[in-house]
């Protein structure tokens, strides 16, 4: 008799399942413990049927593996496949995945559609992940909103269950199509080869959907979709008057019939970001200190702390600006950036006063870390996940060129993991690093520092998956070459030090 899954079970020796968190028609979710590694993973179990079909299990495995490849902060990583015997001489096979906390796109579109700026940020950064995923040959396949996780740290593009490589068969052996049909490109209907933009056109449906509230051709089968197709009216997005032209130029190009004449991912993903908005500070209102500000406090004040007053004329109690999703047209954007300008230059005077002689002396009589004579120049930047030392902000950042080899006493872990830091704080300020890049190599840093904190993992495995990741991200074009360098340089200090 199959073993049957349950709270408990050891899949591999490796994998000990926790709890049920999803199903569907061809798997089932558990979120498992990795007890080699120690850390919380989500499995995709294949149901039984498919899972006893070695032609099927071989797809998968293969997928797996492609999937594996593509490293990106809007994809879910894809760690390991398994499959175990049971005693019945069944076969249990999975795929394990990244365990993500968020919402799908899917359940957020039944409150109505999302504000346009929203919409277009969620777009680029599919578009980037698909981007990611042509460069290696890979198409998706099936971009939904039910495929797309709303985290804390942007958009997740779920599931390459049905991913191929470019240029396969786009039929199984039987002739069916794959996929949902209201996202499925024409073409497809007709076999034709799995390519860029049929993900493309998928790609169109969703920014139309995630905007309007609908798709273009609503179907639930293949016949409901050829005749909405052959009947149906052109999409449009007319009756959305305040989104700018080239988004939806974008949007409908990308649903054009022919595909020769959607755009690629790339720049779908160029469009749509022209098009998003900076982000916020976190407040819009600031004090002025009647006390000296301790040494930290140039940090502090760009930052943003509870305030006597408003600065941009709202007279409502506390509260903060409007965010990414107000549009930047009329007078509260201009506003907004009145009032970063003067923020930026309160800390700036903010930062004068902190560096008087009789304010810091202990930081001038603090020996040094390492190499470096003076901490970092390169300023912090907001969400850094470890701490980094203040500096004034009006400080240039050194020109002096970085060697590639490590010193003999470049300083400890956390206060090298603290320069490295800065720099990336200092390259995305500089927009030498893509945003999305900084976030990716900060949360590895976080984790390398962790990792080899507390004892779980030796330095030099982290460390050098750390710098594989900033050559990845060079030949995406996510860091500029020149900071590559540097913080290649500083990462190899990093392996120079002791926890």
């Amino acid at each position: 008799m199959k073993a049957a899954l349950h709270p408990g079970r050891l899949l591999a020796r490796r994998y000990r399942l926790l709890d049920q968190i999803g199903a569907g028609g061809m798997s089932v979710i558990w979120r498992a413990r990795d007890e080699v590694l120690d850390r919380v993973v989500a499995l995709k179990v294949l149901a039984p049927s498919l899972a006893a079909d070695a032609r099927f299990r071989g797809m998968v495995r293969e997928e797996a593996r492609a999937a594996a490849q593509l490293v990106h902060p809007h994809l879910t990583s894809v760690h390991d496949y398994g499959e175990t015997v049971d005693p019945d001489g069944s076969i249990t096979s999975f795929v394990v995945m990244e365990l993500l906390t968020g919402e799908e796109l899917k359940l957020r579109l039944t409150e109505g559609p999302l504000p346009w700026t929203e919409a277009v940020q969620v777009g680029a950064q599919v578009a980037d992940a698909l981007a990611a995923a042509h460069r290696l040959g890979i198409v998706h396949r099936d971009i939904t909103p039910a495929n797309v996780m709303m985290t804390g740290t942007g958009v997740k593009v779920l599931d390459f269950g049905i991913a191929t490589r470019i240029g396969a068969p786009d039929e199984d052996e039987d002739g069916e199509t794959f996929g949902t049909p209201a996202y499925v490109a024409p073409e497809r209907l007709d076999g034709a080869p799995a390519q860029p933009s049929t993900d493309v056109y998928s790609l169109g449906v969703l920014l139309h959907e995630a905007l309007t509230g609908r798709v273009p051709y609503p179907a639930d089968t293949w016949e409901q979709l050829s005749a909405a197709l052959a009947s149906g009216p052109p999409p449009t997005l007319a009756d959305l008057p305040d989104l700018p032209a080239p988004v939806a130029q974008i949007c409908l190009r990308s649903l054009a019939r022919n595909p020769a004449d959607r755009p690629t991912a790339r720049q779908v993903a160029t469009a749509l970001r022209d098009h998003s908005l900076p982000a916020e500070p976190p407040t819009a209102t600031i004090r002025v200190p009647t006390q000296p500000l301790p040494p930290q406090s140039p940090a502090v004040a760009t930052a943003g702390v509870p305030a006597a007053g408003r600065l941009d004329g709202d007279t409502s109690d506390g509260g903060t600006s409007s965010g990414a999703g107000e549009p930047a047209t009329g007078s509260g954007w201009s506003r907004r950036r009145l009032v970063l300008l003067l923020v930026l230059a309160v800390g700036v005077t903010l930062a004068g006063v902190a560096l008087m002689p009789e304010q810091q002396p202990t930081r001038r009589a603090q020996p040094s870390a390492g190499p470096v004579t003076t901490p970092s120049t390169d300023p912090p930047a907001p969400g850094s996940s470890a701490p980094i030392t203040s500096t004034p902000p009006t400080a240039a950042p050194s020109t002096k060129p970085t060697t590639g080899a490590p010193t003999s006493n470049p300083g400890t872990l956390t206060e090298v993991a603290n320069r490295v830091d800065g720099l990336i704080g200092a390259g995305l300020n500089a927009g030498e690093i893509r945003d999305d890049v900084a976030l990716d190599l900060r949360n590895e840093l976080r984790n390398l520092t962790v990792a080899v904190s507390s004892g779980r993992e030796e330095l030099a495995p982290p460390v050098a998956r750390l710098r594989a990741k900033v050559a990845v991200r060079l030949g995406e074009g996510g860091i500029s070459p020149a900071y590559a360098s540097r913080l290649d340089a500083a990462i190899a200090e990093l392996g120079a030090t002791g926890a």
